[in-house]
């Protein structure tokens, strides 16, 4: 069966993009507050929020328009750095004075952070050759 675009966004492919969406919504508007107003303060974890950021809108368009190649990228390098950051928080916690997304693995996020890359590359995974 040949594959199409619109199977990433068919059935819980909505939910996850939805979801995908209310993040790239909330990492966006964080990071650009946090960079605009308090920089100083915490400038890596906030550019790695606006990574994030970069990351949640990539993976919710290319999951919405059927861009396999393209999603399957942002939710592995969403999960890497899920787990980098996470790890990294938990290692050196003075070198991030302020929370980012990913911190502690997105803990401050209910863990959805963790989650969300691993049910979007199973999603793909089910969805190849629909």
């Amino acid at each position: 069966m040949p594959e199409t675009p619109e199977a990433t966004r068919t059935g819980p492919g909505r939910l996850l993009i939805a979801v995908y969406a209310i993040f790239a919504i909330g990492a966006t508007s964080r990071s650009v507050v946090q960079i605009a107003t308090r920089f100083s303060e915490a400038p890596l974890a906030y550019v790695l929020s606006a990574v994030a950021a970069v990351v949640y809108v990539l993976a919710t368009v290319a999951l919405a328009r059927g861009s396999r190649a393209v999603a399957t990228a942002s939710c592995a390098f969403e999960l890497l750095g899920v787990l980098a950051v996470g790890t990294f928080s938990l290692v050196d916690a003075e070198a991030f004075p302020d929370a980012t997304v990913w911190s502690d693995y997105g803990r401050g996020y209910l863990f959805i952070p963790l989650v969300l890359p691993v049910l979007g590359l199973l999603w793909l995974r089910r969805t190849a050759g629909r």
